[in-house]
């Protein structure tokens, strides 16, 4: 089985910088299709803006079409993902043939440029108000842009876009508690515990009533011991029943490794999990290896998908659906965390399937305190593709709370020196994150992982033991929450053997990746 083959390496680079959102505007009153607003970057001359445009009705609908005015000595420069068309000051918005249709909750977004300095006032969406309809006409509209602005020990601070008209306040909550009011349009969740994850919403209110609550926004307060995930942090992939398998325990007792993520859980037919997608969730030889690993004091992280297979998300018909598919492999070995590994085009190039599987995991979260869900890609050398970029900008409009967003960097299509390719591949996930999410450099590294390949790739691009432990303290010294690599059944020397099952094509020491990625 080849479970990493070549990705592509390079995308288009104007399209990528288009989609990158810099941050999300919240979700009115679930009535209408809505549109916010808000600005990704401004200059002395004019600023980028970017309309969030969501379907907030109980029905599919196939078109969109939004409206504004731009006031006196604002005019439309460039635009993207929308046909924009400007009569005088009125501008027209049309959805492309790709991003029409919506589901209900679903979003897409267009943005902009504009030279001059006024704000799009006079907004409608298919005919109706931006805001959507419904609720009290004299309450301030939802507040936008929340965003995580930094974190301690035992905080997380906060900052929103403020609402104009008559604003008494603002009201943040936690679920349903309200954790903090303001009058500004910022704030510090104080009293939290060392390396816990939150999730916020914020309202604003005045005598008439109270707003909608804005779309979530998920942050961690630092302290996270093992480079921000504790022992699961480090948790190399692990394939019962594929290239020779080892025993965990004669490996755990080599390296003092803890934690194995465990591939794959796959369709078995439809909307049912099942490893390799034949194999029972209980009995077999990946029950046995998880039975083995706790025995010997340890644990494990099932990673659903991979690159082969036929996979969960694309026929699980909803998110409910696939969250409940999940939920079953964590009801059957009460798990304390999950990886969504979407690799092939069928997933990670597929809009529906990814925001279908980010929509589960946002249930998944909801439904389980307290778990940790992580998602790996692919990346190019600078960053997060095309595809990636979007996935992490749908996580954030979704409020899908993801835990740790891991990229693998490898298969780039040419990274002579993986040490440097996979820092540059880092950061610029780390840039994605903070764009989408409006992070401190902190706080992304804080959610962010690393899942090399040892050795030699499929492409033949060599990660020495030496590189790796290199990454290794590149990646401890930012706090990173995960470092994981492909494989441990590959962690064995086969100096000139090339890419195989059970070893690693190079000269090396028995488990010695494994070792290194223990001192995670």
């Amino acid at each position: 089985m080849r479970l990493r083959p070549a990705r592509a390496a390079t995308f288009a680079a104007a399209l990528a910088t288009a989609l990158v959102a810099a941050t999300v505007l919240a979700a009115p009153p679930a009535s209408a299709a809505t549109a916010a607003f808000v600005r990704t970057t401004t200059w002395d001359t004019g600023y980028e803006g970017k309309f969030t445009v969501t379907n907030n009705t109980s029905t599919s609908i196939t078109s969109w079409n939004v409206q504004f005015d731009l006031p006196s000595g604002s005019t439309l420069g460039s635009f993207w993902d929308a046909r924009l068309t400007t009569s005088g000051q009125h501008v027209t918005a049309v959805n492309q043939s790709w991003n029409g249709s919506l589901a209900p909750g679903a979003s897409t977004t267009f943005g902009f440029n504009v030279n001059g300095t006024g704000n799009p006032t006079n907004c409608t969406i298919n005919g109706g108000s931006c805001t959507g309809g419904g609720g009290n006409p004299s309450a301030p509209a939802t507040p936008g842009g929340l965003r995580v602005t930094g974190a301690t020990n035992s905080s997380i601070s906060l900052a929103w876009n403020a609402v104009s008209g008559t604003v008494s306040g603002y009201r943040v909550y936690e679920g349903s508690t309200v954790k903090a009011t303001v009058t500004g349009t910022s704030t510090t969740v104080s009293g939290l515990a060392t390396c816990s994850g939150h999730s916020y919403t914020v309202t604003a209110y005045n005598a008439s009533g109270e707003s909608a609550k804005s779309a979530a926004v998920s942050g961690s307060t630092t302290g996270c011991t093992g480079g921000g995930g504790g022992a699961m942090a480090a948790a190399p992939y692990l394939y019962p029943g594929w290239g020779d398998p080892p025993a965990p325990s004669t490996v755990m007792s080599a390296t003092g490794i803890k934690w194995f993520t465990i591939a794959f859980v796959l369709s078995g037919g439809g909307c049912t999990p099942a490893w390799d997608g034949s194999g029972p969730l209980t009995g077999g030889a990946h029950a046995n290896t998880i039975a083995a690993i706790r025995a010997a004091g340890g644990d494990v992280i099932p990673s659903f998908g991979g690159w082969s297979g036929n996979k969960l998300g694309p026929n699980c018909s909803s998110a409910s659906a696939l969250a409940g598919a999940y939920q079953q492999v964590i009801n059957a070995y009460g798990l304390k965390a999950i990886d969504i590994d979407i690799e092939n085009t069928d997933e990670f190039e597929n809009e529906v399937v990814q925001d279908r599987i980010l929509g589960a995991l946002k249930i998944v979260k909801q439904n389980n305190p307290g778990i940790r869900t992580i998602v790996t890609i692919g990346t190019s050398t600078s960053g997060p593709s095309w595809w990636g970029t979007r996935l992490i900008n749908q996580a954030a409009a979704l409020g899908a709370n993801i835990d740790v967003f891991t990229i693998m960097p490898f298969d780039f299509g040419g990274g002579a020196n993986m040490y440097q390719s996979t820092v540059n591949a880092a950061e610029g996930l780390k840039n994605a994150l903070k764009t989408a999410f409006g992070w401190s450099d902190a706080t992304a590294y804080a959610h962010m992982g690393i899942s090399g390949m040892n050795g030699l790739s499929d492409q033949q691009e060599l990660t020495s033991p030496a590189t790796w432990t290199q990454i290794r303290d590149w990646a401890k010294a930012r706090g990173l929450a995960r470092f994981t690599f492909w494989s441990v059944n590959r962690d064995r020397p086969c100096a000139g053997g090339g890419v195989v099952a059970n070893c690693s094509g190079i000269a090396q020491n028995t488990w010695q990746f494994t070792s290194i990625t223990a001192g995670f």
